[in-house]
């Protein structure tokens, strides 16, 4: 059996030099969370699987991605990175692994420039090209409502997933679950899934947008977006197949920790590693 990993995220972003974490509530309301590299050392320590790096004012300032803070992060951090925001281009990726990151994930340059995870895919390998897809539920009263899209029902109603860019200040009216699949098919080799409807709310992951995607694709997705406790972690295990499960202000601001999590996880069945 494969073992669920765990992986704590660092938004962040250049309002002080050295880079500063952040968490908002549905990409707004943000606060600042910590320093980059001490959290990575200390999820690290208390045993994270991997960490996510997100530069989420790099594609809206139009700069590259803070290299300079992956450089020092992985001076301590000795377990897999990935690092998203302003990649824009192959020598993004390339320069990135350099710094030390293991993979990045790119959101608005490929919804722009979709050709770029192909590039990308072949120069650096699929297993370092992530997809990350910013969703949000529109709701329609009735499937025929909005027939070029993949409407579901959900608990709330019908409804589809929007993508949005621009770390959430812009949506594109493309469809989040075909948007998966033609990534995919261009050589993404994961999915980091966030819900924009569930981010910061601690109210539990969005299940039908993670197990939708989940089905529709091959490859490993990330679920991301509203955790507030570890039965909610458990619960997006239980109901959906995704590998891995991502979470920050649970961690961030010490309600739970790394090995807490897991060993609960442990005790109701699923498996990680300790």
């Amino acid at each position: 059996m494969l073992t669920k990993r765990i992986i704590p995220c660092l938004d962040c972003d250049l309002q002080v030099p050295e880079g500063r974490v952040v968490k908002g509530v549905e990409f707004k309301q943000i606060k600042y969370a910590g320093n980059p590299v001490d959290l990575a050392t200390r999820y690290y320590e208390e045993g994270a699987d991997e960490v996510v790096v997100l530069d989420i004012t790099a594609s809206h300032e139009r700069r590259a991605t803070m290299a300079d803070v992956i450089d020092r992060l992985t001076e301590n951090v000795f377990m897999p990175i990935c690092v998203g925001g302003g990649i824009r281009k192959v020598d993004d990726y390339i320069n990135m692994l350099k710094a030390g990151a293991d993979k990045c994930s790119t959101n608005t340059a490929a919804i722009k420039n979709p050709q770029l995870l192909t590039d990308a895919s072949k120069v650096v390998g699929s297993q370092a090209v992530v997809i990350g897809i910013d969703a949000k539920r529109r709701y329609v009263d009735h499937p025929d409502d909005a027939p070029d899209k993949t409407v579901i029902e959900t608990d709330k109603g019908f409804c589809w997933f929007d993508t949005s860019i621009y770390g959430g200040r812009e949506f594109t009216g493309i469809d989040a679950i075909q948007w998966a699949v033609e990534c995919q098919e261009r050589g993404a080799g994961e999915v980091l899934l966030t819900s924009m409807d569930g981010d910061g709310t601690q109210n539990g992951y969005d299940i039908e947008l993670n197990k939708t995607i989940n089905d529709a694709v091959d490859i490993p997705v990330i679920a991301s977006g509203g955790v507030g406790e570890p039965r909610h972690i458990l619960e997006v295990f239980e109901k959906t197949d995704v590998s891995a499960a991502l979470a920050a202000s649970i961690f961030h601001f010490n309600q739970y920790s790394i090995g807490t999590v897991k060993e609960y996880l442990k005790e109701n069945n699923v498996a990680v590693r300790l």
